[in-house]
């Protein structure tokens, strides 16, 4: 096994912008690109090792070479060959639409798939970016079918201004949506399943309006209020910073300006890194040191027992949890 890379899986999308290709340091793209998808396993959208011996496989293929000595003994025995996490950079340069997810139970009856509880970590912002989530008063169905009907429903729905640094955690059921500005990391189950609940009236590149999910979505939202805001204090580099702790995920931000040595404490599951700021050389345990830059995303293996990172950079880092 290695320290795996994957090919770029970037989307074009209808609210996307050119800040994706910028931060990755890739071409710019004549499209605008919303998503850059660094680590999947959704069907027909999979990553794809990009050099290396296992150069070509799929993850899921490369989960069923592997098994638990990829993912972690703990991950394998509850998910299987299913990679649990799906990672993307997102660059939101129009609204996207206000939408919400089933959780697992849900999903599973209606797609037989799992639900999307997710997170995000905000890497730049427009000065009047926001981040929509959660309602701000107690409403019932009947209320939100209504606003949906009349276009109210934004006037019922949490924004907080956005900036570099803020984290959200959006628990599936949880209605939410990225402002217009954002760049920004998301971590989430692996699954593409969305209910769109309101798109400001726009058409798809045929001219038609969007589809929009109102029933299904009734039956899936939390009407209560919630904060989705991370709180948390940033501290001194180096240093690794909880940002997101649930049973689907843990992430933290690790900061360091001249190196940082990490003994694994949760040899279980694989970790992902993202890479926010800087530069650095990932090494572990005698397998070939890999170069990251910003925008740039690494999967270590779960049998990894220390980590050791090179020069000044910031990342994400997410594993799942042991339960």
């Amino acid at each position: 096994m290695q320290i795996y890379q994957f090919e770029n899986i970037l989307k074009p999308v209808l609210w996307g912008g050119s800040k994706l290709t910028a931060f990755k340091q890739l071409p710019a793209s004549d499209e605008p690109i919303g998503e850059s998808w660094e680590i999947s396993a959704v069907p027909g959208r999979e990553s794809i090792v990009a050099s290396g011996e296992d150069k070509g496989l799929t993850l899921t293929q490369l989960v069923q070479r592997y098994g638990a000595s990829l993912v972690g003994e703990d991950v394998y025995r509850r998910y299987g060959d299913q990679f649990p996490l799906l990672v993307k950079f997102i660059d939101a340069k129009r609204d996207l639409s206000i939408q919400v997810h089933p959780n697992d139970e849900q999903a599973q009856q209606r797609h037989g798939c799992a639900g999307k509880t997710e997170m995000w970590y905000i890497i730049q912002a427009d000065d009047d970016a926001l981040i929509r989530t959660g309602f701000n008063q107690v409403i019932t169905p009947e209320e939100y079918e209504r606003r949906v009907e009349n276009n109210t429903i934004l006037d019922v729905i949490h924004a907080t201004p956005s900036s570099a640094g803020k984290t959200f955690f959006i628990p599936a059921g949880q209605i939410h949506a990225i402002g217009a500005g954002n760049l920004l990391a998301e971590i989430q189950q692996s699954s593409d399943i969305t209910y769109r609940v309101y798109d400001y009236d726009r058409r798809d590149a045929n001219g038609n309006p969007r589809e929009l999910h109102t029933r299904q979505a009734r039956e899936v939202l939390n009407y209560d209020v919630i904060d989705s805001v991370v709180h948390y204090e940033p501290l001194p580099s180096p240093a690794v910073t909880p940002l997101v702790h649930c049973p689907k995920f843990n992430v933290d931000r690790v900061d360091f300006e001249d190196g940082y040595s990490w003994v694994m404490q949760q040899p279980h599951s694989f970790v992902v890194m993202m890479c926010l700021m800087g530069e650095t050389v990932v090494t572990a345990d005698g397998m070939e040191p890999v170069h990251v830059h910003a925008g740039q995303t690494v999967l270590v293996p779960a049998v990894v027992n220390r980590i050791e990172l090179a020069g000044k950079a910031q990342l994400l880092t997410a594993m799942v949890p042991e339960i």
